[in-house]
């Protein structure tokens, strides 16, 4: 790894100390395993200024990325060839678990507004990126289109939805991500719970009926899993 990068992650991973061991170490395993964080700062996929609404953002692990990705690209410790990262978006999250709020606002000290609510009764405020990384697929589908129809009015003209689901087309693949996730969820107490997936193909219909241009990459480089990040760009 690039020693820039690894610095990067550290220091990410960092800020969760003052809420405890356990979300540093989640964080610092997430911000290793999980592929899709750094994909939007290698690809530029963020605005430099405006807001960055994360919904459903657990305890804030894309937002510490990015507080910490301002600060290194400030002192001149950021990876060659990458463009540089957003250094004046306000970052704003939502989440639904108040044990997660908590450790957001200790980690984030400030440097991001954690609300706590329901993304399914919550207004969004415009933004020019709205980030929705595994969330939908714990709602039910007509909850899902509601939430992304929500998601789709706050994007401003120009902006991007960034949506991360996991791919019912997958094969096996999909297999490994659905059990995996049931694993997890009995780990919470959660196991009765319903879990609604969609295919690429679907995700990618809904999007382009709510006037996005979409794209879809794989998003599972070393994991078993058929995680996929949509690219939804809203017209000027």
């Amino acid at each position: 790894m690039d020693p820039q990068l690894r610095t990067l992650l550290r220091a990410a991973a960092r800020l969760f100390l003052p809420a405890g061991i356990y979300p540093w170490q989640f964080a610092r395993w997430k911000l290793r395993l999980d592929a899709v964080f750094l994909a939007l700062l290698r690809r530029g996929l963020l605005p430099d200024r405006g807001r960055l609404l994360d919904l459903g953002c657990g305890q804030g692990v894309l937002l510490a990325l990015l507080a910490a990705a301002a600060d290194q690209y400030e002192r001149g410790q950021w990876p060659t060839g990458w463009p540089p990262p957003p250094r004046n978006l306000l970052l704003h999250g939502f989440e639904f678990r108040a044990d997660r709020v908590i450790t957001a606002r200790r980690a984030l000290a400030g440097r991001a507004t954690i609300a706590l609510c329901d993304v399914r009764s919550a207004d969004f405020p415009a933004s020019p990126v709205v980030v929705l990384f595994d969330v939908l697929m714990y709602l039910e589908r007509p909850e899902q289109e509601r939430v992304l129809e929500k998601a789709a009015a706050a994007v401003e003209p120009g902006g991007t939805l960034l949506l991360r689901e996991t791919d019912a087309g997958g094969g096996l693949a999909f297999q490994m991500s659905r059990w995996s996730e049931r694993l997890l969820q009995a780990g919470r107490g959660r196991l009765r719970d319903p879990l609604c997936y969609r295919s690429a193909m679907d995700w990618t219909r809904l999007l382009g009926g709510l006037h996005f241009s979409v794209t879809a990459e794989p998003m599972d480089a070393g994991t078993p899993f058929a995680n996929v990040l949509f690219v939804a760009r809203k017209g000027a």
